[in-house]
């Protein structure tokens, strides 16, 4: 089973749709499911508290799970790394969660409790874009373990 953790909700509508549509084609290969934390408004605060009080909902939810965290930081793989990556981890553990920051990233607690930092890229995304990228390439990493055509 696959879980995201996302700060925040989708405000564009053509995302949603997008995002539903991978988390559809995804649902084929293995169970997925989306928990959303709640954001805070950043205008004019400390965003070191900002990013204590997101990291803490996360935490909250987090449980004992293999937890892979998005940050700009993190180790970058190509697409058939991360499926072998995935496999791996759904080999080892029962639960593969992976967690997207706020607009600010993620608390430093909540990179500490990550079992894996990944980058998806060295630019700078949305996080609401970053939700649409990660589960294109969870798609398509389970299209290559598959031996499917989508992902050449």
């Amino acid at each position: 089973m696959i879980r995201i953790i996302f700060v925040g909700r989708v405000k564009e509508e053509w995302l949603r749709e997008q995002i539903e549509e991978y988390v559809t084609r995804i649902g084929r290969f293995i169970r997925i499911d989306i928990d959303e934390v709640k954001d805070e408004k950043i205008l004019g605060r400390d965003y070191e508290k900002i990013k204590k009080a997101e990291g803490e909902r996360i935490l909250n939810i987090l449980g004992d799970d293999y937890a892979i965290a998005l940050d700009a930081n993190g180790k970058s793989l190509d697409s058939p790394e991360f499926a072998k990556a995935l496999k791996k981890a759904g080999d080892d553990n029962k639960r593969l969660t992976f967690v997207i920051g706020g607009a600010l990233g993620l608390h430093d607690d909540v990179l500490k409790r990550c079992n894996l930092k990944l980058s998806l890229s060295r630019m700078t995304f949305t996080n609401q874009m970053v939700r649409l990228l990660l589960v294109e390439q969870i798609y398509r990493a389970f299209t290559i373990l598959a031996g499917m055509e989508y992902h050449k």
